[in-house]
This record gives C-alpha cells, sequence and structure tokens, in this order.
C-alpha cells in the first residue's frame, strides 16, 4: 500500500489508535474521512485537524452503515482505502447481569459492521485497501474481556480469508495488529502501562513503506509470527 495521496475512511477515527493513525496519514498528505458516534469528539478532531471530513454514524446500526456508504459514494466515490478500526471492549463476567446484552453490542461494532462495510465498500470501482484492525488477543485471550477476544479472533481468520478471496482483484487486504497500548479502550486509566500509540504508529507506518501486509508492534509480533508458523502450511493445503 502507498503511504500518500490515499483517500481514506477510518471508522472510529476520533480516538485511540484510529485518531493516531488518522493524523498520521494527513501528514503523509493523505484525505481521510472518519466516523463515530460522537459528534461532539468528531468536532474536536475537527478542529484540531481541519483537513479531517466527519461523518456521524452508529456503526453498530444497519441502517446507519448503509447510509455511510451512499454518503461515501455519492460524496467521495474516489475513495481507496477502506479501515475497519472501530472497536469496543467490555471488562465483564459471564456471570453479569448484562453480559449478553454487553456481548451484543461488542459483536454488533467489532464483528456485524466490518464485515456489513466490506461487503458495501467493495462496491467502489476505486477500492484498492482494505484494513483491518484485529488484536494480540486474536492469539491468546485475556479472560477479563472474553469477548473481545473472541471478536478479534473472528477478524484474524476473517481478515486471512479475505485476503485470499481477493488475491486475484488487485485489493489488498492489510490486518493491523496492536498489543495493549496506552488508550482508553475498555476504560480510562485501565492501560496507562503501556506503549504509547504514537510509537506503534510509527513501527505501523514503517511496515507500510516496506510492503508488508501483516503489520505487529511489541508483543504482538511473537503472537502472529507463532500463529502463522503453526498455521501457515495447513493455510496453503486447504486454500490452494
Amino acid at each position: 500500500m502507498k503511504t500518500a495521496n490515499n483517500k481514506i475512511l477510518i471508522t472510529g477515527g476520533a480516538s485511540g489508535i484510529g485518531l493516531g493513525l488518522t493524523e498520521r496519514f494527513i501528514r503523509e498528505n493523505n484525505t481521510v474521512i472518519i466516523c463515530g458516534r460522537r459528534e461532539s469528539v468528531l468536532k474536536e478532531v475537527a478542529a484540531k485537524f481541519p483537513a479531517v471530513i466527519t461523518k456521524v454514524c452508529d456503526l453498530s446500526d444497519e441502517e446507519e452503515r448503509t447510509e455511510l456508504f451512499n454518503w461515501v459514494e455519492e460524496n467521495h466515490p474516489d475513495l481507496n482505502v477502506l479501515m475497519n478500526n472501530a472497536g469496543i471492549q467490555n471488562w465483564m463476567n459471564v456471570s453479569d447481569d448484562d453480559f449478553y446484552e454487553k456481548s451484543s453490542e461488542e459483536i454488533a461494532t467489532n464483528i456485524t459492521a466490518p464485515i456489513h462495510l466490506t461487503k458495501l465498500f467493495l462496491n467502489l470501482k476505486s477500492l484498492d485497501t482494505i484494513m483491518n484492525v484485529t488484536s494480540g488477543l486474536a492469539f491468546v485471550p485475556f479472560s477479563k474481556v472474553p469477548v473481545y477476544c473472541g471478536t478479534k479472533a473472528f477478524m484474524r481468520s476473517f481478515t486471512l480469508s479475505l485476503r485470499h478471496q481477493l488475491k486475484s482483484t488487485g485489493i489488498e487486504v492489510i490486518e493491523i495488529i496492536p498489543p495493549a497500548l496506552n488508550t482508553d479502550l475498555g476504560g480510562k486509566g485501565i492501560h496507562n502501562e503501556h506503549p504509547s500509540v504514537s510509537d506503534f504508529v510509527e513501527s505501523i507506518f514503517k511496515q507500510l513503506k516496506e510492503g508488508k501486509t501483516e503489520l505487529t508492534f511489541g508483543t504482538s509480533e511473537t503472537r502472529a509470527a507463532a500463529n502463522n508458523e503453526t498455521i501457515g502450511d495447513y493455510f496453503s493445503k486447504m486454500n490452494p
């Protein structure tokens, strides 16, 4: 993937990893569109980075996802990169009264939304890159966030299959695999001891410029490598 002169949609681009990538893509001379549920937060990002284009969208809602695509198709038909970054994480236990409700919310945002958006945006003739943000937790779960880990394992598997299915179309499929970073994912202060988003983003862009399609950082590198070593031969045999 070229790192400049793209038009990119980053879901959940107003905070955390999404915001870090938004800022860096702007610096690399890209046009960046971000979407999210909170208009106030989107406005704060636009005030800081006037070049950013914002769109309010609740990705857990099917109609709003469709409306987002229709808006892009009408106003930004030259968009060539879709980044499925938005995600939510709940620290919870299966014995919690609201476990099912929170689980459903995570699944809608972390799985259903990127699947739906992928299908929709493949209709754009200009699309040449799909980027999915997964997690090091796709390989080794952290039991305090059981459903989140499951959603990221799903997206890891889906991304591998998507890359294989689209390999003859010219559409590049890139997986970004962060470890725990110093963001507010799951709640404020939970991840304060982890590496900064800025260090992570610098590493991601270095790997993009090297032409890699599986982008790791810190502990996610060894976990991804171990997974690839385990399944690589089997995947090739099953998916010729």
